[in-house]
């Protein structure tokens, strides 16, 4: 799908399907059509593929060719089939135009179109287009942390709550859920990253630019905002990490409280089991076997055994 929009200081403005790209200063292209790559690429701006975008070397990801900047983060989003993930977004920046390049659907690509000229940068050319997308791009990301930073929230008052013996199913879905909350800030971490390198490698490239210094001032306000919320992360992952171990530690006393109570049974069981076996022998000389009393005498030294083993697990406080 290719979405075209033309600039100015205030908004964007999305092109009719089918109008000619050359006055676009914005394309957008979501999973293109082989046609819809041809008619970028007549513009002068080689478009990658998702293997190419899928590429980790440093080289493949922020490099400049026939004027124009290619920059790769990875975002989180959704795919079409519903699926979340984080993948590969390319920026190509030209004096002309920026095409964006993408195979999923993270939420800034729907949300900033609408927005464009409330952000700092504002809209009036493709530079500040770029910088504003990863200004809407990076506002994502602090929304995304403080979802996780809830769901840790409701974790860890649910794993630390007084008076309130948690069942180990309860506790192995809480412990699901933090590995959703840690994947997610995973994919936040990543995005942090990649975005902080391409903001970098669009401040190396900043002096042939004429609003070079305006730019310059939104590039280093929006890099201190990466680094902070980078910092804010390794702070949840480590409230992750903290609320998993407390999680698998409830799980386990739970469990051991179980197996506890199944040992007691069967160390109360084990004095009248051994008496029984005893008197189920039947060898000839066992003088009770022939008195009236001995099968009362039987079940009471049984019964007396499992009290006093009850009592001395009472006593000793393992029950």
């Amino acid at each position: 799908m290719l979405a075209g929009f033309s600039l100015s200081p205030e908004r964007l403005g999305r092109q009719a399907e089918g109008t000619p790209l050359d006055g676009a200063g914005w394309i957008d292209l979501m999973r293109p059509l082989p046609e819809e790559i041809a008619a970028v690429e007549a513009l002068g701006l080689q478009v990658p593929s998702l293997a190419d975008m899928e590429e980790i070397e440093i080289s493949n990801r922020l490099y400049r060719a026939n004027g124009a900047d290619y920059m790769t983060v990875v975002l989180p989003g959704a795919t079409p089939e519903g699926e979340h993930i984080a993948g590969p977004v390319t920026f190509i920046l030209s004096e002309a135009r920026l095409v964006t390049v993408r195979h999923h659907a993270p939420r800034p690509f729907e949300t900033f179109p609408d927005r464009a000229g409330t952000v700092a940068s504002g809209c009036g050319s493709p530079a500040r287009v770029f910088l504003g997308l990863l200004e809407e791009i990076v506002s994502r990301l602090a929304d995304l942390l403080e979802g996780v930073g809830r769901g840790l929230d409701a974790a860890a008052r649910s794993v630390f709550r007084e008076g309130e013996r948690q069942k180990p199913e309860v506790l192995q879905g809480q412990l699901r859920a933090l590995g959703l909350e840690g994947e997610m800030l995973g994919r936040v971490r990543l995005a942090l990253l990649s975005v902080e390198r391409a903001l970098s490698h669009f401040g190396q490239t900043l002096g042939a630019r004429p609003d070079a210094g305006p730019l310059a001032g939104i590039v280093d306000g929006q890099l201190r905002d990466v680094q902070a919320m980078g910092v804010h992360a390794d702070f949840l992952s480590g409230r992750v990490t903290l609320a998993t171990d407390a999680t698998l530690g409830m799980i386990n006393l739970a469990q051991n409280a179980t197996v506890r109570i199944v040992s007691v049974v069967a160390a109360l069981f084990l004095p009248p089991t051994l008496i029984a076996s005893i008197y189920g022998m039947n060898f000839p000389g066992m003088p009770e076997l022939d008195q009236p009393w001995g099968y009362p005498l039987a079940l009471g030294l049984m019964l007396g055994s499992a009290l006093l083993t009850y009592l001395y697990f009472k006593w000793r406080g393992w029950m």
